[in-house]
């Protein structure tokens, strides 16, 4: 029986444990990670100079996009009549004393959108409203 080894032969590097680490170090990583959170609405909020206000108390938020369609707390209206948008309102204000309302709108919404918002805030007694727009750096 001969028993002999080929010195000739190179060793070989197996490369799958390798990759398989990597493989759950990237699910590891992915799984673990946290995504800022983006709204879904897109709107482009007019320029004005001012300081950022932090409220402890509960807020609606009033969004209108470009095209007048009403969004409460990112939850779309079903049509932009005032009816709704006061029904809507209510039903999201619920048992909240004096709730904050921000009102965020695009810089090209009609104006008769941001109107009526106003108006059917006004009508069920929402009386703290503020407007949402991007700081300018001007002073």
């Amino acid at each position: 029986m001969i028993l002999r080894h080929d010195r000739n032969k190179e060793p070989e590097l197996n490369l799958t444990p390798l990759i398989d680490v990597v493989f759950l170090l990237l699910i590891f990583f992915m799984v673990s990670t946290t995504f800022e959170k983006e709204s879904e609405i897109s709107i482009e909020l007019p320029e004005a100079a001012g300081e950022k206000s932090e409220q402890e108390r509960f807020t609606i938020e009033i969004t209108i996009d470009s095209e007048g369609h009403y969004f409460i707390n990112e939850k779309r209206t079903r049509d932009e009549e005032l009816a709704t948008l006061k029904k809507a309102l209510r039903d999201v204000r619920a048992d909240h004393e004096e709730p904050h309302l921000i009102l965020s709108a695009d810089r090209n919404t009609p104006h008769q959108a941001v109107i009526r918002a106003m108006d059917a805030a006004r009508q069920i007694g929402l009386v703290n409203l503020t407007f949402a727009t991007k700081q300018t750096d001007e002073k």
